[in-house]
Order: C-alpha cells, then structure tokens, then sequence
C-alpha cells in the first residue's frame, strides 16, 4: 500500500478544495462519518455514551462533526474543545454550528471538574481529535492532559486520521501521545501509522476514502509502501525445471558453540525452493552441520584453534563460490579478527550478490569503504539495531524510516532494518514497510531463517525488489501462522521453518 506524506496530503487536500472546487465541509463529514462507524462498531448492540476531545483546528473539526452523527445515531455524547475557542479554523465553526442545530454543544474542556472524569469513565469509546497529520512540537498544557485521561481510562479510543502525538512521517511520540485502539486516516496511511512508536499507538487502521480525486492521488510518487498479502506473488514453477533452475546458493558461516544459525539458514533456503544449498563451515563444526542437514551440502573449511574460519579459508572460498550464484555470510561466524579478515576479502574479490547476516555485518565495523566498493553489485545487509549502529547508522532521533533509507542511498545496498514493522530500504531512496510479524519471533536464529528466506528467493531469480520485502514477509507471515498454532511464548526458530512450504504455496500465482 502506498505510504503519503504529511506535506503530499496538505497538498493533495489543496488542489481539491481550491483547484477543483469540492467543498472542504463535503471532506469532513466524509471523515467524520468512517470515524463515527467505528465507534458505532465498537458500541455494538447499543448506543452508549462517547465524548470526543476536539482540538481547535480541521481535525478538531472532523470530531466535532462526528459527535453530530454519533448524537444523531442515538449516543449519548460530550464533544469537549481543548483549546481556544479564537483559534477555531472556518470548517470547525461550521461543524460548531451544525452539532447546535442537531441539539448538541461544543464545551470546554475542563480536566479538573471532577464530574466530568466520572462521566467520561461510564464511556464505552472516546474520539481523539486533537491534533492530525500536522502536529510537529511536543504535547503540553491541556492537550497532554486530555492524552493522558484518554490513555488511563481503559476505554477504546478512536483516533482522527493519526493518534494525537505521533509525527506523521516519522511515528515518533512528541513528548506524549494517544493510545489508540483504532484509527481512521484518509486516503492514504502515513508512515508514522507503522513505524517508530507511532506503530504501537495506532491500533487497528482504517484507510477511509474521503472523496480525493483518484487522479490527484494517482499522480503523485509514493516511494515508502507497506508490503500486504496481495503483494506477494511467487512464479510458478515450468513443468520440466531441473534443480538447476531454482539457484545454486552458498552459505559460509558457523563457528564451535553456534552450529545452529549457519544450519537453520540452510533449511530456511531448502524450505524456501533453493535448487542447491551449499554450506561452508569451520571443520571442527563440520560433523554436526553434516548430522543436521540431510538436503544442503556442508563442506569442511580450515579454521584455527578457536574454531572459527581461518585466514587460510578466505581462498578457498572465493574459489568454491565461483560456482555458485548467490552467497549468505556470516551466520554463526563469530567476531575474531581473522574471520572478520576473511569477510572483507570475500567481500572485495566475490561478484556475486550477497546477504551480509549477524558476524558478516559486523566484520564491516570501522571499515564501510570496503561495502562502498561493492556499489553496483547486490549486496544485502540484514542488521538489527545493535549491528545497525555498528555500522553507523544513528537511531537515536526515532526515525527509523529515513535513516534506513539514507544509508541504503548512501552505501550504495539493501539494508533490512529489523525489528518492528521491518524496514526494506534500497539505493534509490525506495524502501518497504513490513506488516508481519509478531513478538513471538524474538528468539535467537529468527534471523538466521529469514537470511536463509533471502538468499533463496534470490537464487531463484527473483528480483531484488521483490525478493527481499518477499521474504521479510513471508518469514513474518510464518511467525504469524506458528504464533497461532504453538504461542508466541512456545513457538523457535525450527517451527518457523517448518511452517514455510505451507505459507509460500498459498502465494504461488
């Protein structure tokens, strides 16, 4: 799904309320109305009673005018102001004026009147209406107030176009923001409505159509997208393909004491359609690779007395891949200074595309020139936040989403961002915002698998852009449907990979 920014909506909003001429009223009770039918769904059986916090600007409007039909629908409503009365825009005025016609009142907001709390308790939902897609400075005074008794009430807030709080672009919290169980945006979801902590405030999304002209949406450029089910689509498979056909891919990993990541990226690949899986490890390590994996290829590789890869290896390897079409590096490798040697070498001399996971990443630390030599060939780096800052990568501001996207323009990679609402950023500035997942997948060798997901789809053919947000998908998607068979609590690593073949041929077209 198309991902809009704040200043792309203010504009399209713009164009057609001055160019084309739809009255901006005719917008809002468009909004107010998806609003109001999911408070009206949250309800249920029976009206009950509502209050909605309405700031002085057109989102307050929008809560002011679903007071109005919620009134009308038979609820017992309170639209409280939180703001100046002066400082009403033209549109909220109208829909002042609209709620006294139908009976109903725009009060102020008064958060010491001790009746007002009690009322507000016997709520079965609240609207948040305080602030949209423009709020660009931290909540205070009587708004933060309002966020707060919304927050502590344990009554379902509905949120007007994004929780009150949350940077449209960004999902940062400025200071304080709503909690919302459920949000209506318009015409197009934000950023902030997935990302940061933006995405944990949101609730349950609406996208309502409030009457945009298609034509203006259309003509705009959307290089943020969420990747949905439907994206998902996996060729199918020619009658008379041989193994050949479906990617001879390498995996170089593995190290005593972490046998398990390089074997369950293997049997992700293997799960995932890889035609060959080949799977170089440290020869102390190798007779327990060889034990695991009946269907990849594990081959014994020089290592020194710690157990990890030896400089010695670096050579052999580079040979070995001349025969293969994709590489994995770095599952289970370790972080001695020789291995990390060994990476950079590989990584200068090999031109094939290659996945960068866990030790690959970090052999990269204190040298980027050595990843900035490899621009123009694929290279795909899979770090989670810690990996991340060891390369650089500063996410102390909260905006995940365009420090993804910078690095990956400026290092000339694909960089996937773990975490929540996984990040898939590309050199050209495009990045994918993943919509699977669940907590249940914070176990050690999740990554593993989803590297191993990667370096299949890509030794399949398929493109780049397809195969990683695929994948970061699909191995969400497999987390999900274990999550519901096992628990996220009882659920690893080897069910995610069991669950694969089953997830992926519901998305073969």
């Amino acid at each position: 799904m198309r991902i809009a920014t704040a200043e792309q909506m203010r504009e399209m909003d713009r164009v057609a309320i001055v160019e084309r001429r739809i009255p901006s009223t005719d917008l809002m009770e468009r909004a107010a109305a998806a609003i109001a039918d999911q408070v009206i769904e949250l309800a249920g059986d029976a009206p009950g009673r509502v209050v909605c916090f309405c700031g002085p600007g057109n989102n307050g409007g929008d809560g002011v005018a679903c007071a109005r039909l919620l009134l009308e629908a038979g609820f017992e409503v309170r639209c409280v102001l939180v703001g100046a009365h002066e400082k009403m825009t033209p549109d909220t005025r109208e829909m002042e004026a609209r709620l006294a016609a139908a009976g109903g009142r725009l009060e102020p907001f008064q958060p010491d009147d001790p009746a007002f709390a009690a009322w507000c308790l016997g709520c079965c939902a609240m609207v948040d209406a305080l602030f949209g897609i423009g709020l660009n400075s931290p909540m205070r005074g009587d708004s933060l107030i309002a966020v707060q008794m919304m927050n502590t009430c344990d009554i379902p807030v509905v949120a007007a176009d994004i929780p009150s709080g949350v940077e449209a672009d960004t999902g940062r919290v400025l200071g304080a923001a709503v909690e919302a169980a459920r949000t209506v945006t318009f015409t197009l979801p934000k950023a902030g409505h997935y990302v940061g902590r933006g995405g944990l405030c949101t609730g349950r999304l609406t996208v309502a159509d409030i009457g945009i002209p298609a034509d203006l949406v259309d003509k705009e450029d959307y290089p943020v997208q969420t990747v949905e089910e439907t994206d998902v689509l996996l060729p199918r498979r020619p009658r008379d393909a041989h193994k050949g056909d479906f990617g001879k891919c390498a995996i170089v990993g593995g190290s005593v004491g972490y046998t398990g990541a390089p074997t369950l990226s293997a049997r992700a690949a293997v799960r995932s359609g890889a035609g060959l899986v080949w799977v170089g490890v440290p020869a102390p390590v190798w007779p327990v690779a060889a034990a695991k994996l009946d269907e990849a290829m594990p081959f014994p590789l020089p290592a020194g007395k710690e157990g990890q890869l030896s400089l010695e290896a670096g050579e052999l390897i580079r040979h070995k891949l001349s025969g293969y079409e994709v590489c994995l590096i770095g599952p289970g490798l370790g972080r001695g200074n020789g291995v990390a040697s060994v990476v950079r070498h590989l990584l200068g001399e090999i031109h094939i595309p290659v996945i960068l996971d866990a030790d690959g990443i970090n052999a990269l630390e204190g040298h980027m020139d050595v990843l900035d030599g490899r621009q123009g060939l694929h290279t795909v780096l899979t770090p989670h936040d810690g990996e991340f800052a060891r390369l650089g990568g500063d996410l102390s501001g909260g905006d995940r989403l365009g420090e993804a996207r910078r690095f990956a323009r400026e290092h000339g990679c694909c960089l996937v961002l773990k975490g929540h609402r996984t990040i898939t950023a590309f050199p050209d500035g495009r990045a994918y915002i993943n919509t699977t997942g669940n907590p249940g997948m914070a176990k050690g060798g999740s990554g593993d698998v989803l590297a191993g997901i990667i370096l299949a789809l890509l030794g399949q053919g398929l493109p780049a852009r397809q195969a990683v947000p695929y994948a970061v998908w699909l191995h969400g998607a497999a987390g999900d449907r274990c999550a519901a068979e096992v628990g996220e609590y009882g659920m690893t690593p080897t069910d995610l990979v069991a669950t694969l073949p089953a997830v992926l041929e519901a998305h073969v077209k």
